[in-house]
This record gives C-alpha cells, sequence and structure tokens, in this order.
C-alpha cells in the first residue's frame, strides 16, 4: 500500500470518527431544562458473567469496541505535567463494531453520569475512587494517554467491565480545522445566532472557522433552544461536510495536508496498523442503533448530574454487549 493511500485511510476513518462526535456531541447533555428527583437505585453487575431470570448472559466474543473522546479543550493536545489536568470529557462514545452481523452500533454516554471512577495521584498512580461525574474521569491524568486510560477504565466499570479496544480523543478544534480544509460549508441559516455569534447570519452562508463549532455545538440562547432543532442543524452540516470532503479528497495533497493538520489534536492507543485493518473490515459495515442511557439529570448546586436508570441500563447492556449462553 502506497504512503498516500495509507495515510488517506487514516484521514477518512478519523473524519468518520469526527463527524461521529459532531453528530451527537451536544445530545449528551440530555433533558438540561428539567430537574428530576433521583430515581431508585437498583442493584448493578460489575462482572463478567450476568444471570437474569435464571439465564446466564456472557460477553459478547464478535465484536470490538472503540471509544471516542471529544475533549473540551482547544490547541494542541499536551502534557499537563502533573497528574490531572483540565480537559473535561464533553463527549463520551463508543462505537461497537459487530463482527457477526457487520454493523455498527453506537452508545453514548451522558457526560454527567454519576459513577465510581479511578482517581489518579502523585506518579499517576491510582489512589482510590471518586462518585461523580464521568467527564471529569478525563482530568485525572497527564491529558493524553493515562487521561484516556482512567476514562476507559471508569467506562469499563460502569458497563459491567465491558472491553474497550481502543480509544481515540480529540480536541475541539479537529472540527474547525476540517471544515476550512474543504473550504468551508455552506448551510441554510434558519436560527438567529446573533447572541452567540453575530457573524452567522440567517440565509445561506458557507461556515468558516469557529463558525463552523457554534454552528453544531451551540443550544443556548439559539432559536427554541431545543436539542431537536441543534440536532437537525448537525445533520444538515454533516451531509453538506461529506459533499465537500469528497471533491477536495479528490487531491492526495489535500488529504496529506488535511493528517497532519488534524493529527496534533488526536490521543489514540490505535496503531496506523490497527486503524488500517480496522478500514479494511469496517467500511461496509451498516449503521445500525444510536442510543444513549435513559435516566434522570438533577440540579446540583453548580452543574447538573444525571443518574441512568439501572433497569434500562441494564437491559441495554446485555442486549447489545452480552449474548445468552447457548
Amino acid at each position: 500500500m502506497s504512503r498516500i493511500r495509507h495515510i488517506k485511510q487514516l484521514v477518512f476513518f478519523c473524519i468518520i470518527l469526527i463527524l461521529v462526535l459532531v453528530m451527537i456531541f451536544s445530545g449528551l447533555r440530555i433533558l438540561e431544562s428539567t430537574v428530576f428527583h433521583k430515581p431508585e437505585q437498583v442493584d448493578t453487575y460489575v462482572s463478567r458473567t450476568v444471570t437474569r431470570d435464571g439465564v446466564d448472559y456472557y460477553p459478547r466474543q464478535d465484536m470490538k469496541v472503540m471509544m471516542v473522546l471529544g475533549i473540551d479543550e482547544f490547541g494542541p493536545v499536551k502534557d499537563s505535567g502533573s497528574y490531572n489536568n483540565t480537559g473535561e470529557a464533553d463527549m463520551i462514545a463508543l462505537l461497537i463494531f459487530d463482527e457477526k452481523n457487520e454493523k455498527c452500533d453506537v452508545i453514548c454516554l451522558n457526560r454527567d453520569t454519576m459513577l465510581e471512577m479511578p482517581v489518579l495521584g502523585i506518579g499517576g498512580k491510582q489512589a482510590g475512587t471518586k462518585f461523580g461525574q464521568l467527564a471529569l474521569a478525563h482530568t485525572y491524568g497527564s491529558g493524553l494517554e493515562d487521561s484516556c486510560e482512567n476514562t476507559r477504565k471508569a467506562v469499563s466499570d460502569f458497563l459491567y467491565g465491558l472491553t474497550v479496544d481502543y480509544y481515540v480523543s480529540l480536541n475541539m478544534d479537529a472540527i474547525t480545522i476540517l471544515n476550512d480544509a474543504v473550504g468551508g460549508v455552506t448551510v441554510n441559516v434558519t436560527e438567529d445566532f446573533s447572541d452567540v455569534d453575530p457573524t452567522i447570519t440567517m440565509g445561506e452562508m458557507t461556515l468558516m472557522g469557529e463558525q463552523a463549532l457554534n454552528y453544531v455545538r451551540v443550544r443556548k440562547d439559539v432559536g427554541d433552544q431545543k436539542n431537536i432543532s441543534r440536532m437537525k442543524r448537525q445533520e444538515e452540516y454533516i451531509q453538506n461536510f461529506l459533499t465537500a470532503f469528497k471533491i477536495a479528497a479528490e487531491d492526495e495533497l489535500f488529504v496529506l495536508e488535511t493528517y497532519d493538520a488534524v493529527s496534533p489534536y488526536i490521543v489514540t492507543d490505535c496503531s496506523a496498523k490497527a486503524l488500517t485493518g480496522m478500514i479494511s473490515r469496517y467500511a461496509e459495515y451498516t449503521l445500525n442503533e444510536i442510543v444513549s442511557p435513559e435516566g434522570e439529570n438533577v440540579m446540583a448546586t453548580q452543574y447538573y448530574e444525571f443518574y441512568a436508570d439501572e433497569k434500562k441500563l441494564d437491559e441495554m447492556i446485555l442486549r447489545l454487549l452480552y449474548a445468552p449462553k447457548n
């Protein structure tokens, strides 16, 4: 495989991940405008084998799982030089590649999910656990691989010991870089952005730079402020971005330059060889379900807390990640 073809595949895979990030980024803060009471908790099962109604369930062996993190940080990824950092994971998604049925399911985890997470102390060693928002798991560590590993451990424990095979984290700059790399993305603006970004005007316009991030990310003070409206904007943006990217990607120099521009904003434990293999195997898979655990939000003193409905979470985990014993 030529170097250009190899890099082109890597760029394409990263773009798919980023598009997933854009599509579901804002949907994670579920029911932000409504305050609920904490639901009744039921038993959880952090185990590799679970039994329900006399039936034993085992983790599926015919799938690969990639965790995608959207880090609320700008600028290239960097080492904080400490055992903690300020980069919260505002987006946590799991791409589940079902190798038996050749499909991909996506689980979006609410960044405000309250759970027990590992806490790193001096020297980067685990120094116990803390009950808090899932987004904070990434703040333990240097902001690089150790922070991703800490988040992987928190997610795995939350989902009954799920094996997360790979992770990719992306800083927010990746979206604006890709947007500008294709010459901007043209959309039809139907909502008032004047309180958020006065440069985004009503009617058809080509988004550049920070406009693109605001267009797909912001909900507060835009239109009716409802998530469904924001999701419509995201869908339109993704479709138009793909059209622009396909045209731009015909130029191999564009592919090389785009890869070089995006790579400083990514942290991953997935080697180039592994990425290439995944692209080759999963390129034709069908996107199946995009789901989020159901639950309730509680307004804390200064922030929201999300408590997953344990019964429905259990049903989701068994349906997507486990299989009954034959």
